[in-house]
């Protein structure tokens, strides 16, 4: 194991110049966000906002699925296979549901 030195000017330590690898995970929450904004905006969105909320639960299983373990981030909580099919399993619930709803 090969132990770089740290750089000059900057601190180094636990959690510091790590940020980016929590930019996927951040990436998905703000999706998530933006689309429970623009569902509850009002009750014509419910439709939109959950084929958006499937569409941003199947982009963050192609990004674990694509990902090392090392840049996933708070993506990675239990084995490659088992995070992407949680992901894409409740992606596609959530297609069928956007589908299903009656449009308003």
């Amino acid at each position: 194991m090969r132990h770089s030195a740290p750089r000059r000017g900057r601190a180094v330590g636990p959690g510091r110049g790590r940020w980016h690898q929590q930019l996927p995970y951040a990436i998905v929450v703000c999706g998530l966000a933006l689309a429970l904004v623009w569902i509850r905006q009002s009750g014509q969105n419910v439709r939109g906002g959950t084929l958006a909320v499937a569409g941003v639960m199947l982009a963050a299983a192609l990004v674990r699925l694509a990902l090392p373990e090392r840049r996933a981030g708070m993506l990675a909580s239990r084995r490659r296979l088992a995070d992407v099919a949680v992901l894409a399993v409740f992606g596609i619930g959530l297609v069928v549901a956007g589908l299903v709803l009656p449009p308003q």
